[in-house]
């Protein structure tokens, strides 16, 4: 028995948070449900986990590459800008002729970029297709920052020459920098859940009827202070991922898991009945899919934050809380009103699946 032939897509992404990891991992499930033949390979710095937590084995080969420098940051809410000039100028101009090299050696059809400038200037140094995925892009970002830090304004011409190469661009809402040019504007991609509501909560240890809210900073760990004060709602069970070290720990109504635990966050989104974090794009999009209340909190001096935030009032049952009533739990004085939030149906459709018939419509995706 002959094995099945592979068509390699090449995948570059940026280690800016989990968000886009997350976002890429939901676009390749949705592609290997219409052709099981792809196989990706993937430039990032994201850890090899957080793939096999998504997708099966023999579907991708990780390739650790820098794909680009995004923001360097101090703490999930603080952006370290003399330190991201320091990397930027080290990795502009863009060096690709290796990256084309090493694409062309493994034999991929396409390259996908969410949100790599290197990956798509290596695409077209290979010449080969490529597809921006994108809700914003770097030089965008860093134009937000220009009266703070006016060195950005250098690697701006570069960064926009290299977004522009892409074959298709798609936009993903919530889009922040809409682009009338782009060939798709898609929902919210999330990555679906694997096991039921009911499953996951018998494994958390959560009563079938018990309301639960999910305490999350979007795969960064974060030093979770004035913890003591969710006992104070003993009929309420809070998740919190990224708490403690350890994979599991139970205080009470509290469940506190570790940054990289046995449950696969869209599981625990799915198994709560509210959501209470930093407003990034993947818990934007599982709170979407999901349909569940959402209490947020923006990124003041991120430039992405204003899009986001209206987007989120915009489509979603939420309120926005500020970070000091988050960091001190005073947005529990709202929790009987964040629960009791009517909750909308759910959408049409995924926008991980509105991109993959795109890319499986434009970029070749069968067997020589």
């Amino acid at each position: 028995m002959t094995a099945a032939v592979q068509v390699r897509w090449a995948y570059w992404i940026t280690a800016h948070g989990f968000g886009h990891a997350s976002r890429a991992c939901a676009v390749m499930e949705a592609l290997l449900r219409l052709n099981p033949s792809l196989h990706f390979d993937l430039f990032t710095q994201v850890p090899a986990w957080f793939f096999a937590d998504a997708l099966p084995s023999a579907a991708f080969t990780l390739h650790p590459t820098q794909a680009d420098v995004g923001l360097v940051q101090s703490s999930p809410m603080e952006e370290n800008l003399p330190a991201t000039l320091e990397k930027l100028a080290a990795f502009l101009p863009l060096q690709a002729d290796q990256s084309a090299q090493h694409l062309r050696a493994l034999g991929c059809r396409a390259v996908l970029c969410d949100i790599s400038p290197l990956g798509l200037q290596a695409a077209q140094s290979a010449r080969l297709p490529s597809a921006l995925i994108e809700n914003f892009t770097w030089d965008w970002i860093y134009t937000g920052y220009l009266e703070r830090a006016p060195q950005f304004s250098a690697f701006l011409p570069l960064l926009e020459a290299a977004f522009r190469t892409a074959s298709f661009h798609i936009q993903t809402e919530p889009v922040c920098a809409p682009n009338p040019q782009a060939h798709l504007r898609a929902l919210p991609a999330s990555r679906l859940p694997r096991a039921s509501r009911a499953e996951t909560r018998r494994r958390l240890g959560i009563p079938e009827h018990a309301p639960a809210v999910l305490i999350t900073m979007g795969g960064i760990p974060d030093q979770f202070e004035h913890l003591h004060r969710l006992s104070a709602h003993p009929d309420v069970f809070f998740v919190i991922p990224g708490a403690v070290q350890q994979p599991y720990e139970r205080r009470g109504n509290l469940i506190l898991l570790a940054h990289h635990s046995d449950f696969y966050h869209p599981d625990l989104m799915a198994a709560c009945d509210a959501a209470v974090g930093k407003a990034g794009y993947s818990t934007i999009a599982e709170v979407y899919q999901n349909r569940i209340p959402f209490a947020f909190v923006s990124r003041s001096g991120f430039r992405e934050a204003r899009p986001l935030a209206e987007y989120i009032l915009a489509h979603l049952p939420a309120v926005e809380i500020p970070e000091a009533d988050f960091r001190r739990m005073d947005w529990l004085d709202t929790l009987p009103a964040l629960l009791s939030l009517p909750r909308p149906a759910s959408p049409v459709i995924n926008g991980a699946d509105q991109m993959a018939q795109f890319l499986c419509k434009n970029l070749p995706n069968q067997p020589v």
